[in-house]
């Protein structure tokens, strides 16, 4: 199978914020900070967030994650995920969709890393569903990155702090993983791919050999991924109005029938499709 050649590809337009028009009235999300040539293979972007709620009630973020590490620089007036604040944190692959409470205020400077890039980067195997305080797994000491990206105040200068400091320590991809980014960007970005065998055979590979790359990698099988791909696809065209049609929706996006959607869809999201096109359509 040819390399991956799309070092330098836009981010996917799918950030898997759901309801992002009410994340965007209560917390200021960034995600526009370069990333050094030597780590687009691992890292796709750099990315920000900021709230302030103060007196107010908690404001729930829920994210369908792509299949992604992130590792984030965070502060804020309460602790998060069990932890004290300020910490390093790595989130693992989330299977299911990604909950949290924005409560007093809080600000975030994080590293997402490609579907396998953390993997690939540190050579050891990819968390999931948990957020745990960040070790020696970057090559770096929590301690120190933590110093250096609070000794800056703009989004952006912190970004640049963890991309110098990640950059000297990115190792030659391995072929296989390349392989696997080759895949990863077909499954995103054609939705005529709804079947495992569809992208082994992308690959020339077994379905077996598939899964195994996928273990090593990703952490969740090709059939998980593919799915959440086009779960997402989903909720973005809901989000963005452009559904009047679930059964249409379903069927467009490899379902054989509307019940089996809005199973995997509730699975996931946490609602049926019906009931996330309802509350899309009455926000202000």
């Amino acid at each position: 199978m040819a390399s991956w050649k799309n070092a330098t590809r836009p981010e996917p337009r799918r950030s898997g914020v759901l309801r992002p028009a009410e994340t965007a009235r209560v917390a200021d999300l960034r995600r526009d900070a370069p990333v050094s040539p030597v780590l687009r293979p691992f890292v796709e972007r750099y990315w920000s967030v900021r709230w302030d709620r103060t007196g107010q009630p908690p404001f729930r973020s829920e994210v369908l994650s792509h299949p992604s590490v992130n590792v984030s620089v965070e502060t804020g007036t309460r602790p998060r995920f069990g932890v004290r604040l300020p910490a390093v944190l790595v989130h693992g692959v989330v299977t299911r969709r990604f909950t949290v409470d924005l409560v007093g205020a809080g600000r975030v400077s994080a590293v997402k890393f490609r579907p396998g890039g953390y993997a690939a980067f540190t050579g050891g195997p990819p968390p999931r569903d948990g957020v745990v305080p960040l070790g020696s797994e970057l090559g770096t000491t929590p301690d120190a990155l933590l110093a250096a990206v609070l000794e800056r105040d703009s989004d952006d200068d912190r970004a640049a702090v963890l991309d110098a400091a990640l950059a000297p320590r990115a190792p030659e991809p391995p072929p296989a993983y390349l392989d696997l980014l080759a895949l990863l960007d077909r499954m995103l970005d054609d939705r005529s791919l709804v079947r495992v065998e569809q992208v082994a055979a992308l690959g020339a590979m077994s379905v077996r050999s598939l899964q195994r790359l996928f273990a090593g990698y990703v952490g969740l099988t090709p059939k998980a991924v593919l799915a959440r791909y086009r779960l997402q696809d989903a909720a973005a065209a809901i989000d963005a109005g452009d559904v009047d049609d679930l059964a249409g929706l379903a069927a467009s996006l490899g379902w054989f029938d509307q019940a089996h959607f809005s199973r995997d869809f509730r699975a996931v999201v946490g609602v049926p499709p019906s009931a996330y096109l309802q509350r899309a359509r009455s926000a202000p």
